[in-house]
């Protein structure tokens, strides 16, 4: 329980900042899942989506969402899964 105003200001922008952090990892992962999904279509989709999945992968590290060393590893494996 907070004990001050400022306290439970920290508490109400913790939470919506939570909330936030949340939404965005689901879209990045959403951006995964499409394009792991393409990979068994057409190829030039998987591409592209692909290139989806690096911006997003980017962006999410860029904002400490992630490290940048598992974005880096991320973007190495789905790279990794497109030359199969």
């Amino acid at each position: 329980m907070a004990n001050s105003r400022s306290a439970e200001k920290r508490i109400r922008v913790n939470r919506a900042k939570r909330a936030d952090n949340i939404a965005q990892k689901s879209a990045l992962k959403t951006t995964i899942k499409r394009y792991l999904q393409s990979l068994e279509g057409d190829r030039a989709m998987a591409e592209e989506n692909l290139k989806k999945a690096y911006k997003a992968l980017d962006k999410a590290a860029a904002k400490g969402l992630i490290h940048k060393n598992a974005a880096a590893r991320a973007k190495s494996r789905l790279t990794k899964k497109l030359a199969n």
